[in-house]
């Protein structure tokens, strides 16, 4: 660590350690770089990833394997990741808005939330399947974070969403603050008279501000990362 000096003639280098709280080994340690055959695999990996955008790492690692030399996916995952590479792929739009629905303003912005029933958080996102994709919508409180109601399609439609809704208003009630970002699905004649009829109060997300409702963002890309990694797609839905 350069904020170490073995130069000092007043203080020791373990008394230096000492006051900046860290380890001596950590001053001693020197990290290794990555080993001659893992720069040549990031050689490869980086002209495959131009040649096949599309590869994600096991196909990599597939492509990269030879009767010398087994490449283990793991090790290609992680050069992928450090190289900041990953597949491209088409995904579902999920926000994509309607320029002729009318839009609402934000009303969390500087909103002291501390009670529930105060705002509810809704969204939808895409659950990747054998063969296309499966479409959750959710709603959570913001206050306790606790999932209120959540309904599944394999059509992006405007039902789904009011199944949702219905449910979770005949089971807690109703919110004063409903938030959603601006996809057509929540901006629809249908949707907003459900919201409006039940004297809640409409917010959205402003254009490009996934930040504006990062409640419910997080839990869902939580929830589709947790299901991607177990591998467990259709049997999660099937339970």
């Amino acid at each position: 660590m350069a904020i170490v000096s073995k130069d000092d003639t007043e203080l020791s280098i373990v008394r230096q350690c000492q006051l900046l709280e860290v380890s001596r080994s950590s001053h001693y340690h020197e990290p290794k770089g990555e080993s001659k055959q893992n720069l040549e695999l990031m050689a490869q990996i980086d002209r495959l990833h131009l040649e096949h955008p599309y590869f994600g790492a096991v196909r990599m690692a597939k492509h990269l394997s030879t009767d010398d030399l087994v490449v283990n996916v793991k090790r290609i995952r992680r050069l992928m990741r450090k190289m900041d590479i990953s597949a491209i792929y088409p995904v579902p739009n999920t926000s994509e808005a309607c320029k002729y629905h009318q839009k609402y303003p934000y009303l969390l912005k500087g909103l002291n939330i501390d009670r529930n029933n105060q705002v509810w958080s809704m969204d939808i996102t895409y659950i990747p399947m054998a063969k296309g994709f499966m479409y959750l919508c959710a709603i959570i409180d913001w206050h306790s974070r606790y999932l209120l109601s959540w309904t599944l399609s394999n059509t992006m439609t405007v039902d789904f969403c009011l199944e949702a809704l219905q449910k979770a208003v005949s089971i807690y009630g109703t919110p004063e603050i409903l938030n959603t970002d601006q996809g057509s699905q929540f901006t629809s004649e249908e949707f907003t008279s459900a919201v409006l009829n039940a004297e809640i109060k409409f917010s959205m997300d402003g254009v490009g501000r996934a930040t504006d409702n990062i409640c419910i963002e997080v839990r869902l890309v939580c929830f589709r990362t947790a299901l991607k990694g177990a591998g467990r797609s259709r049997a999660a839905i099937a339970a």
